[in-house]
């Protein structure tokens, strides 16, 4: 009798192991992920860690990405534009860089404002142009007005190339400041380095520009 108590404890014993090594497993297994604590589509990495590691943000980061969204959805509008309507490969090519740097831009700066829960420009704005200023002059930070815009889809050849050119060096011009502000005054570290791509891109850029038109 006593032998017979004696194995049914023993097998009340390993039962009672098993049972507590398959609970600690199962919460070892329920660790929140780094997707967990990233941006609305549960990837990795980029959500997760980059904000800890970049530090805070600040208003200035809001209104550069809030600003330069717009800014360059409207870059990537004229460039489309080039794809049918100018006369030289080399200004087709050139936009076909605007386009692919400034695009991804926009897609990081947004998931930047909404990590931050503020409000991402709604999708049609700065693809119209701007009425910040009066006909024919250019409006904030180098965006063009809605007459300039549609001045620009109706030329074509030569002359859609000059006026290209001409209002993308002001447009870049734009951008420029906008990212020189950021620099100075805002503090998180990926737009602190995405502003500073922009002036060394932008800036070569103009350069090229400049000398397409002639002017160098």
């Amino acid at each position: 009798m006593t032998a017979h108590r004696y194995a049914l404890r023993r097998a009340a014993l390993a039962v009672t192991a098993a049972t507590a090594a398959a609970v600690l497993t199962a919460c070892g297994s329920q660790e929140p992920s780094p997707a967990g604590h990233g941006g609305h589509d549960g990837k990795p990495a980029a959500g997760a860690s980059a904000p800890a590691s970049a530090g805070s943000h600040n208003a200035a980061d809001v209104s550069f990405a809030q600003g330069m969204i717009p800014h360059h959805r409207q870059a990537v509008v004229m460039a489309d534009m080039a794809e049918t309507r100018a006369a030289s490969q080399e200004v087709k090519d050139l936009a076909a860089e605007i386009r692919k740097a400034q695009d991804p831009e926009i897609e990081t700066m947004s998931g930047w404002l909404e990590s931050w829960g503020e409000q991402v420009p709604p999708e049609t704005e700065g693809t119209a142009g701007t009425d910040h200023s009066g006909h024919g002059s250019h409006g904030t930070n180098g965006m063009m007005t809605p007459e300039e815009m549609s001045e620009l889809e109706k030329s074509s050849g030569k002359a859609f190339d000059t006026a290209f050119l001409e209002m993308m060096i002001e447009h870049h011009k734009g951008a420029v400041a906008m990212a020189e502000d950021q620099k100075e005054n805002g503090s998180y570290g990926p737009a602190k380095a995405m502003a500073d791509d922009i002036v060394t891109a932008q800036n070569a850029e103009i350069d090229t520009m400049e000398k397409l038109l002639g002017r160098k």
